[in-house]
């Protein structure tokens, strides 16, 4: 009964609507553009690509971010990954070169100044991946067509594909900067959220009809599936309490007295996020595991431990990922969280925490307090992350194992936590109940877009 009175009151709201109604055309925009296939491409090609897809679990992750447009050699098969690519390089610019760090420190005009270079690196990475994408498709069509009717792209047509490519994935750039300006939520995120979700109706249904009895290779019957569900629901609970789980620490102002008035001496308090560095420790820790791959790659003969490297579900694999999820957690929380500044902050504010001194002792005390919740905090994420290898060692399908954990997950639970945030925000502002009945919805506060 609650519910439904939340939803008209949702549609009640002129502005909130407005905005809900924008982002669903746009979002309808985005997945009939996933369909459009590349000039020159027939069914047989796209079935080559998609088994090629199918067998690969690197390639079904990259196919899970593109809302399956990957696989069905669309105009928008490369996504939203290169300016996300792109973002990262920037952002690790910012924390390494000076002048990258003086145009963060010049406010709206530096933001707008980087915007303009990620825009620029983009295109430079998607001038490199298209033409990269195109000679794979021509290997798996040449491949499964065994010499007959092989695939061949000339230099032009290599070229104008390429511009294709790029230009879809631009648009899709446009199209999440027109849902962060008139819809609901970050539209970066909210794309990438559509492009995982769009994959979860598919992979439920695959897994419920290999669970049949009489399917080939059925075990556990229904039974099994039911408990998949709730496998998926208990982790998905799990990754809620990892984005929101914050520790307080109380903030004491000083009282001021000025004229009649009297200032300050309210107690606040700082939240500390268990997990502050979001999914980037999963993201820098995936781009150093392609290195390993790439390299067994090309070496077709290796059988030892760098082949392991090539399967996102070897033991190998999945505990050099966890190591390094946990090392990259604490190096983005060491350079994102600021003890020393924190303490500065709050000493020029009159502030202190209760039972510490201000200034350098409240940095170390801040410090401390991070280096104890990050450890399970890291630990946590790298469980999060290799659970889809635990998720196939018991005999699920690859396409509904990525959905157990990894960066797919906990994408999806923040964009979700951040939309339902900010169509809180708009109900709130007019007068009506939230969407929960007790407390609030924290969202993420990590300031990324993914």
């Amino acid at each position: 009964m609650r519910f439904t009175e939340t939803i008209k009151n949702i549609w009640t709201v002129k502005e909130l609507r407005e905005r809900i109604l924008i982002t669903i055309l746009l979002v309808l925009i985005y997945r009939l553009g996933c369909y459009v296939v590349l000039p020159g491409i027939s069914p047989s090609d796209i079935d080559a690509l998609a088994n090629f897809t199918n067998k690969s679990g690197l390639m079904q992750l990259l196919d899970m971010f593109s809302g399956g447009a990957f696989s069905q050699a669309s105009i928008f098969a490369l996504g939203i990954m290169p300016y996300i690519t792109a973002s990262i390089i920037i952002q690790l610019c910012g924390m390494i070169l000076p002048s990258f760090q003086k145009m963060q420190r010049e406010g709206e005009s530096g933001r707008q100044k980087m915007n303009q270079y990620t825009r620029y690196l983009t295109v430079l990475i998607l001038i490199l991946q298209a033409p990269a994408y195109l000679i794979n498709l021509q290997v798996q069509v040449n491949g499964a067509s065994q010499g007959a009717a092989a695939m061949h792209f000339g230099f032009w047509t290599v070229t104008y594909l390429t511009i294709i490519l790029a230009a879809g994935s631009m648009f899709i750039l446009w199209l999440g900067e027109r849902i962060t300006d008139r819809g609901i939520g970050n539209g970066i995120s909210f794309i990438i959220l559509v492009g995982i979700i769009a994959r979860l109706p598919g992979a439920l249904s695959y897994e419920f009809i290999s669970r049949l009895p009489g399917a080939s290779g059925s075990q556990g019957g229904l039974v099994m599936f039911i408990v998949e569900v709730v496998l998926l629901f208990a982790v998905t609970v799990g990754a809620v309490l990892l984005v929101q789980g914050t520790r307080k620490v109380p903030v004491q102002y000083a009282k001021r007295i000025v004229g009649n008035r009297q200032y300050g001496g309210a107690r606040q308090y700082i939240p500390l996020k268990v997990n502050a560095a979001g999914v980037m420790p999963i993201i820098f820790a995936q781009a150093i595991m392609f290195i390993p791959m790439t390299v067994a790659g090309f070496r077709s003969g290796e059988t030892g431990f760098l082949h392991a490297f090539t399967d996102i579900n070897s033991f190998w694999y999945n505990v050099v990922f966890f190591f390094l999820i946990v090392a990259f957690t604490y190096f983005y929380t060491a350079i994102t969280v600021r003890p020393t500044q924190m303490a500065e902050d709050m000493k020029r504010n009159n502030g202190f925490i209760p039972g510490v001194k201000p200034g350098k002792k409240t940095a170390e005390y801040l410090d401390a307090i991070m280096s104890r919740i990050t450890l399970p905090g890291s630990i946590f994420l790298g469980i999060v992350a290799i659970l889809p290898a635990f998720a196939r060692f018991f005999g699920i399908s690859q396409n509904f194992a990525q959905f157990f954990g990894g960066t797919s997950l906990l994408i999806m639970v923040g964009v979700v936590l951040d939309t339902l945030q900010q169509v809180e925000s708009h109900l709130m502002m007019h007068h009506y109940d939230g969407l929960m009945k007790e407390g609030k919805i924290k969202g993420r506060t990590t300031g990324q877009g993914y």
